[in-house]
């Protein structure tokens, strides 16, 4: 493959990996913001950790999500995506080790997944933006 293939071959799969994440993100972010008692019937964790904790969770990752699709989309800031990134693998991160402590290991595998993508994002862009 050449070098040009190459680099368009990843862009596509970063863009991919960034519209999925994003709609992740996005309705995740939106049930904690918007949603919040919907979303504690359904995660028993969201009434012990509080309302407050979890909707800034949410802003948190919507914040995110915008930040993974629109520097890039619009030409504006564009190393905002790969922080973007880097900022919602934290976030994976630690809720990796807050279902791990609580033995909630469907909880754990699903966000070890999300954070490999967004670490895959993140390098990615970081790469491409440098390169």
């Amino acid at each position: 493959m050449s070098g040009a293939t190459t680099t368009s071959s990843m862009n596509t799969a970063l863009w991919v990996a960034q519209g999925l994440l994003a709609v992740i993100f996005l309705g995740a972010g939106s049930m904690k913001v918007f949603a919040f008692d919907r979303f504690a019937e359904q995660m028993d964790w969201a009434h012990e950790m509080g309302r407050q904790k979890v909707r800034g969770i949410g802003l948190a990752e919507i914040a995110g999500a915008l930040g993974l699709v629109l520097p890039m989309a619009l030409g504006i800031a564009e190393l905002l995506t790969p922080l973007a990134a880097l900022g919602l693998a934290v976030v994976m991160a630690l809720a990796t080790a807050f279902h791990f402590r609580r033995g909630e290991m469907a909880d754990v595998a699903r966000n070890v997944v999300i954070l490999a993508l967004v670490a895959f994002v993140a390098w990615g862009r970081w790469g491409l933006l440098a390169g």
